[in-house]
């Protein structure tokens, strides 16, 4: 009976209707829908309020962009392997007050190298949890969130934390090169690394097998704790860094200052291509997503729209994305 179940399930799924056109589509919204939208708000925007080309516009969608594209790669390394972290924004929020709670007493340097450890340490810790408890990483992260939050207003006693912000503000807000700020090239230098690591290694090549196919990863004898326990140790590094730069331009620490920008990070994820259901996209589609969101919210903020629209903006942008660029073959059924 199984058997004859399996090659039933076969010859439904070599039978869907659309099948491969729908599968031809999505591949082909992921590689070009995110430009052609970019092209189009560019245009659109620029048309509605020409100020919108300008220096200085340029300047705040590279600053803007900067923290969200960071964000929104901590979150692709899970998603990647077929996971899901949604707690990369309050892991954010926690290394930025880490910084700015322990850089007067053991100075800046040091204070970024804790908050690093300790954000990579939250990404084990939800790694673990999925793995050894078998816990949908949706309910675990779901779950830190609000852990991780309670953590950083216990440190800060629920007020921003001031501290000695000269040289984070020369690292994060100066220009080494004219025109660009700091955190533009930080964000710039993480997806290079990412990009290589996810493409040219080892390990990224793993992290795409199990999003892929998780059975035949395992089956092709891929470690495949090791990888999602790397996926989210990651998440939680680079979690760490969008912390900094968000703290940085702050100029102080803000409890829960990163938790509103989740949802917009989710969006760049799967508005540059990459699916939730795992194994599809990359580091690269993730600042091509960054940069439509940042564009799409500086267009609105030019032209005034009330900052309740633009909530609702994001969610149908995520929902639309997804409807285009998840695979549904990989799903028994949609629920």
């Amino acid at each position: 009976m199984k058997t004859s179940n399996s090659k039933a399930e076969a010859r439904l799924t070599a039978s869907s209707p659309g099948g491969d056109a729908l599968d031809a589509v999505r591949k082909g919204a992921r590689s070009f829908l995110p430009v052609l939208a970019l092209v189009v708000l560019f245009a659109f925007f620029s048309i509605m309020r020409p100020t919108f080309l300008s220096v200085a516009s340029f300047q705040n969608i590279m600053r803007q962009g900067a923290f969200l594209t960071l964000l929104a790669l901590a979150g692709t390394t899970a998603i990647l392997t077929g996971a899901i972290d949604l707690s990369v924004a309050a892991n954010a929020t926690l290394g930025g007050i880490l910084v700015a709670d322990l850089t007067g007493s053991i100075g800046i340097w040091p204070a970024i190298g804790v908050a690093l450890i300790a954000c990579s340490v939250v990404g084990l810790v939800n790694a673990l949890v999925v793995i050894w408890l078998r816990v949908p990483s949706f309910l675990v992260t779901l779950g830190m969130l609000s852990v991780l939050d309670g953590i950083s207003n216990q440190i800060s006693g629920g007020s921003p934390i001031e501290f000695p912000t000269g040289t984070l503000s020369t690292l994060v807000n100066e220009q080494s090169i004219p025109g660009v700020p700091n955190a533009a090239l930080i964000a710039v230098v993480v997806v290079v690394i990412m990009t290589v690591l996810v493409f040219l290694t080892k390990l990224g090549r793993y992290i795409m097998a199990v999003g892929g196919n998780e059975r035949a990863a395992l089956l092709a004898g891929i470690p495949i704790n090791r990888v999602k326990i790397s996926s989210f140790i990651l998440g939680g590094l680079i979690a760490a860094i969008a912390g900094v730069v968000f703290t940085g331009q702050a100029l102080n620490g803000v409890p829960e200052g990163a938790d509103p920008s989740l949802l917009a990070s989710i969006a760049a994820i799967v508005v540059g291509g990459t699916a939730l259901s795992g194994g599809v996209g990359g580091p690269h589609r993730t600042l091509l997503g960054a940069l439509v969101i940042i564009v799409l919210s500086s267009g609105m903020d030019i032209m005034s729209i009330n900052p309740y629209v633009e909530s609702i903006v994001y969610g149908l942008v995520v929902i639309a994305a997804v409807a285009v660029t998840i695979d549904r073959r990989r799903y028994g059924a949609i629920r």
